[in-house]
């Protein structure tokens, strides 16, 4: 679990002049801002196929790739509620992680013999995911700068030393930054020192990404259909049903990649629930700045607290910006963790005033150099969480239907991983990674509503107390960390 200590954060309201800085922003994210290709045609009338892959964000992408490459001959079609990218794929930080367990500790707290497999499993699959991406030359901006999460205080900064050798052990490269290493990386008045992970953590542009990869999927034969929401699935013969507004795929198998929406699958509902995350993007940074922040690595941040935030150069960096031109910008998200009553998924949602209010007011707290700057891009996303904070698997309908959801803020580089496991799970393969606990056990379910929302809430005041203490948790969190519901935003 992550540390925290007196929290550094301001307790006032957010300033009129923290809310002018976003004001005037793009409500949307920056990532689907640019030039993106034609959408593919909706699915109309009725149609065959052998695997219908329902959701168009990395998973499902990386699912219909994934059973082009090791079938060529298997029929595919992906269809997709709106458009390609559109939920958590596209409103992410575009931080590509190894891990398959949100964090080595995380992994060790539920299946401690089966860490180890994991963990190089993850690494095996991120270099895959390079891979493919060097193969098909899709330009997604990938980078591989490693990621540094960031002491606040003394006290965070023991935590984290004590994380160096558990990398090592695992085959992580990472290094311990004292208060003047870390200024040399990123310059912030508040940060006491880091752990920086070296392997294991790259970025990318994940819209770049999912385009890319629907255009590698497109030329391996896979049919995509965008605007296609699915209204319901049922057997038909030896396999499945997909019905849509306007027509219906039968198909042997189906794989749901669904992420934080509502599917007819009680053992998803159950265990997944959306938590809406925010973001800002700034203006681009001109040459000054950036020499006041440092930052040529161009690591992905996060700070080492329960309620965090993550924050990264986008569109270029540092490396962007000329003594005459700006360029670069950065990327600062995180922190709040709403859950909406009844786990609603609207896109009213989005948008949420008080949130970026305080992403602004602990921006310019975090680096007050950057005083002035403007915010061009606001935007949130579902998350779809469940109790472990990593995906789960399973099938229904006699093993018609299966899926793989519940990645927790962590799916970009999971998805892949995620997919070719649910294509074996649905296919009967017997492997190593199939036998696996983590592959067969379930996070525990939620309770129900309004249960559910009571706990969702108290916890999160906790987390947030647990921040203001030192880290000292409750009983509250102690007991959710004895039950294995170790909570955190």
């Amino acid at each position: 679990m992550r540390g925290g200590s007196k929290s550094v954060w301001p307790e006032s309201e957010p300033s009129e002049a923290d809310r002018r800085s976003y004001s005037d922003a793009e409500p949307g994210p920056f990532w689907l801002s640019g030039q993106r290709p034609e959408p593919h045609p909706p699915l109309e009338g009725d149609s065959e196929a052998d695997l219908v892959v329902v959701g168009g964000g990395l998973t499902g992408l990386w699912a219909a790739v994934r059973a082009k490459e090791r079938d060529p001959g298997r029929e595919v079609a992906l269809i997709e509620r709106e458009s390609l990218a559109i939920g958590a794929s596209g409103r992410n930080g575009g931080f590509m992680s190894s891990s398959l367990v949100h964090g080595i500790g995380n992994g060790l707290a539920r299946f401690p013999d089966e860490v180890p497999l994991l963990e190089k499993l993850g690494l095996e699959n991120l270099e895959e995911i390079g891979r493919v991406i060097r193969e098909q030359s899709i330009d997604c901006d990938m980078k591989k700068p490693g990621a540094i999460e960031v002491a606040l205080s003394e006290t965070m900064l023991d935590e984290l030393a004590d994380g160096v050798e558990e990398l090592r052990k695992y085959g992580h490269e990472a290094v311990l930054l004292d208060a003047d290493a870390m200024k040399a990386e990123v310059n912030s008045p508040l940060y006491r020192g880091g752990l920086w992970q070296k392997s294991g953590e790259w970025t990318v542009d994940p819209v770049r990404l999912c385009d890319g990869l629907a255009d590698y999927a497109g030329r391996l034969g896979v049919r995509i259909h965008e605007s296609t929401p699915m209204e319901g699935f049922d057997k038909a013969g030896a396999g499945g049903e997909v019905r849509t507004a306007a027509g219906s795929i039968r198909a042997g198998k189906v794989l749901l990649a669904t992420a934080a929406f509502k599917v007819p699958v009680r053992q998803i509902r159950s265990r997944v629930i959306p938590v809406y995350d925010y973001v800002l993007v700034t203006e681009p940074l001109t040459r000054k700045q950036w020499d006041s922040l440092g930052w040529q690595n161009q690591q992905g941040l996060s700070d080492y607290s329960n309620q965090f935030h993550y924050f990264r150069p986008i569109d270029g960096g540092p490396e962007a910006a000329t003594a005459d031109s700006p360029g670069g910008r950065l990327l600062w998200g995180g922190y709040d963790a709403i859950y909406n009553f009844g786990g609603r998924v609207e896109d009213t949602a989005y948008q949420r005033d008080r949130s970026f209010a305080g992403l602004a007011q602990r921006f310019f707290t975090a680096f007050p150099q950057l005083e002035g700057v403007r915010f061009t891009h606001r935007w949130g996303g579902a998350i779809d969480t469940c109790s472990r904070f990593f995906a789960f698997y399973g099938t229904t309908l006699d093993g018609r239907v299966g899926w793989a959801v519940g990645h927790t803020g962590l799916g970009v580089g999971a998805s892949r991983f995620s997919a070719n496991l649910s294509l074996d799970i649905l296919d009967g393969v017997e492997n190593e990674t199939t036998r696996l606990q983590y592959t067969k056990a379930k996070p525990v379910p939620f309770p129900p509503e309004p249960l559910r929302y009571g706990v969702v809430q108290f916890t999160r005041n906790r987390l947030a107390a647990a921040d203001r203490k030192d880290g000292r948790r409750g009983l509250w969190l102690r007991t959710l960390d004895r039950l294995g519901l170790g909570f955190d935003s």
